[in-house]
C-alpha cells in the first residue's frame, strides 16, 4: 500500500509538470491576494528598465442632459440633439470595473520544457494569478485561449464565476469541442498575427490586455496588430521561455522525446545555433517594441516560481 501510494504521488507530481488541473488554478486565489495589478512600476527584464504608461480607468457614458453654458462642445450628443431639436450634452462617469483581457498561448510549441514545467503550464499559472488578482480588485475578467488551429474568446465579466469560467477554458486547452458559454466564441486561426488581429477586435478600448506567449511567429503583421492594440489598451507582453532556448547546452548529442517520437539534437550543429539566434532575435524584437511604445514587457522562465516572479515583475517589495 505504501509503495502504491508513493508511486501514485510521483505520477501526480509528474503530471503537474506537463499539464495543469482546475484545482491547481483555483488554489492560486490565495497567493494572488498579495499581488496588485494597479502598481505603477513594472520592471523590465531587459537592461535599461522603464516604467509602463498605464492609463487610468476609462470613462463610460452615463446620461444626456440639456446643454448648459460652459459645457464642452465636444461632448454634445448630436443624436439626441437632432431628435429633440434642443442641444444636449453627454455626461460620463468613471468605470468602476476595468476590463482585464488575458490572452493565453496553448500552441504545440508551448508544450515543451527541459527544466521546471511546460511553458503551457507556466502560462496557465500566470494567467490564473492575473485573473484572481483582477477579481480581488473588482475588475472584469475575460480572455482568449488559442491553439495552432482555433481560438476561444471569453467576454469580460465580473465576479468569481468569471474567473472560474476562464480557468476552465484554460484547462480545456486545445479541446475546442467542449461546450462553451453562450457569450463565448470559437474561431479558426492559423498564425499569431490572426490571433492578435482578433484580439484588437475583441479587447474593448481602455482594457488592460495581458498576452502570455513564447511569441513564436512574431512578424511585421503581428507587430502591427500589437501597435494598433496599444493605441486603445494597456498592453503587457509576458514572454515565457525554457532555459534551453536562451542558452544551448554544452557540445554533444541530446535526446528529446514526447513519449511517441524521439529526436536527437546535435548542440554543436548550425541548426541548433540558428535556433538560439531566432530566440534571441524574437526576444530583442519584443523588448525593442515595448521600449518604443512604452509597453510593459515581462519574461518568465519555466524554472521560475510564477508567484515570486510575478511579485517581482509587478514591483512588489
Amino acid at each position: 500500500m505504501f509503495f502504491s501510494k508513493r508511486a501514485n504521488n510521483a505520477r501526480q507530481s509528474s503530471d503537474e509538470l506537463v499539464s495543469v488541473s482546475l484545482k491547481t488554478l483555483i488554489d492560486l486565489a490565495k497567493p494572488a491576494a498579495s499581488l496588485n495589478l494597479q502598481h505603477a512600476a513594472i520592471r523590465s527584464a531587459q537592461s535599461g528598465g522603464y516604467v509602463s504608461r498605464f492609463k487610468g480607468r476609462g470613462m463610460e457614458f452615463d446620461e444626456a442632459r440639456l446643454y448648459q453654458p460652459g459645457d464642452d462642445i465636444r461632448s454634445i450628443d448630436w443624436r439626441v440633439t437632432a431628435r429633440t431639436g434642443k442641444p444636449h450634452t453627454k455626461l460620463f462617469r468613471e468605470e468602476r470595473e476595468r476590463p482585464i483581457f488575458i490572452s493565453v498561448d496553448n500552441r504545440a510549441a508551448m508544450h515543451f520544457a527541459t527544466r521546471g514545467v511546460f511553458k503551457s503550464v507556466l502560462a496557465a499559472k500566470l494567467a490564473g494569478l492575473l485573473a484572481w488578482t483582477a477579481q480581488h480588485q473588482g475588475d472584469r475578467i475575460g480572455g482568449q485561449i488559442f491553439s495552432d488551429t482555433a481560438c476561444r474568446e471569453l467576454k469580460p465579466q465580473n465576479g468569481k464565476h468569471a474567473v472560474l469560467r476562464f480557468l476552465n477554458a484554460i484547462v480545456c486547452g486545445g479541446d475546442f469541442s467542449r461546450p462553451v458559454n453562450e457569450a463565448d466564441t470559437v474561431a479558426s486561426t492559423s498564425t499569431l498575427e490572426h490571433v492578435l488581429a482578433r484580439l484588437t477586435q475583441h479587447a474593448r478600448p481602455g482594457s488592460r490586455v495581458y498576452i502570455i506567449s513564447d511569441f513564436r511567429g512574431l512578424n511585421d503583421k503581428a507587430e502591427t496588430h500589437l501597435l494598433k492594440l496599444s493605441q486603445h489598451c494597456d498592453v503587457v507582453l509576458v514572454m515565457v521561455h525554457d532555459p534551453l532556448e536562451s542558452a544551448l547546452p554544452a557540445k554533444g548529442r541530446y535526446r528529446f522525446t514526447d513519449d511517441v517520437r524521439d529526436v536527437i539534437v546535435d548542440a554543436d550543429s548550425s541548426a541548433a545555433l540558428q535556433y538560439q539566434q531566432r530566440f534571441a532575435l524574437r526576444q530583442q524584437r519584443l523588448a525593442q517594441l515595448a521600449r518604443s511604445r512604452r509597453l510593459a514587457f515581462m519574461q518568465c522562465s519555466t524554472d521560475d516560481d510564477p508567484v515570486h516572479r510575478l511579485r517581482y515583475l509587478l514591483g512588489h517589495r
